[in-house]
């Protein structure tokens, strides 16, 4: 993998959480963190939705044969969330009372043009 190739893929994950961030807040929830970091863990969005927070996993593709973007949510990935999830909990008492993790997929075509799907409570629904 060139250093280029590396920069777009950055960069494509960017734009990606910024887009998710944008859509969350206009759907009716509030971003509380993003990028947060635990460790070597590290949560895209933590939203509060009503009386639930929500811990979101941000996946960008470039409209291709990368699939569905939830699908690389694997099993490594959840836990590593869900670590770094009991880790922000822990910081923030009452925070909330009902949690849960989501995962917001952007794919983006040709031109730029987004396609967001949110999949709620993903890792309890088996979506990814």
């Amino acid at each position: 993998m060139t250093q280029d190739s590396v920069t777009r893929m950055n960069d494509t994950g960017r734009a990606g959480e910024e887009l998710a961030a944008r859509w969350v807040e206009e759907n009716g929830m509030r971003v509380l963190d993003r990028n947060w970091r635990q460790g070597r863990n590290e949560i895209d969005l933590i939203v509060r939705d009503g009386l639930t927070i929500a811990f979101v996993e941000v996946k960008t593709r470039r409209l291709g044969p990368g699939g569905n973007p939830a699908a690389a949510v694997n099993a490594s990935k959840r836990r590593k969330l869900a670590c770094a999830a009991a880790a922000w909990i822990a910081t923030r008492p009452g925070e909330g009372r009902e949690f849960r993790f989501d995962i917001v997929g952007v794919t983006i075509a040709p031109g730029g043009v987004p396609l967001i799907e949110h999949w709620p409570d993903a890792f309890r629904t088996g979506e990814s």
